[in-house]
């Protein structure tokens, strides 16, 4: 499996849904900071095929999509950050985190 990435609109509410059965993890993406580049390269070392079970992930390109972004922002009442991971579950926020606080292991002992 792979992650899944966010480039409608429409998917905002689908992610909402799919959470009130799996956790849901969307990892907000800027494709030119190095930090994220980083963040993202260290998850995606890290992720383990057993993980799927535990967490849908999806990743948004927030330069491509930043009118997704801000509504991400605003359906989850979570601050807007680059990189930025967010966990849903039952159709809400209960867990974000930005920059150097995005840390595997404490994103998979949440789920």
């Amino acid at each position: 499996m792979t992650w899944k990435a966010i480039d409608h609109l429409e998917q905002i509410n689908k992610i909402k849904e799919e959470s009130k059965n799996q956790p849901v993890l969307i990892f907000k993406h800027s494709t030119s900071c190095s930090i994220s580049g980083m963040a993202w390269n260290r998850l995606q070392r890290n992720w383990q095929e057993g993980d799927f079970e535990k967490v849908s992930p999806y990743v948004l390109d927030l330069l491509s999509y930043r009118d997704i972004s801000n509504a991400i922002a605003q359906e989850f009442a979570v601050d807007h950050e680059s990189p930025q991971v967010i966990l849903l579950k039952d159709g809400m926020a209960f867990y974000d985190t930005s920059h150097m606080g995005i840390n595997y292991q404490d994103i998979i002992d949440k789920v």
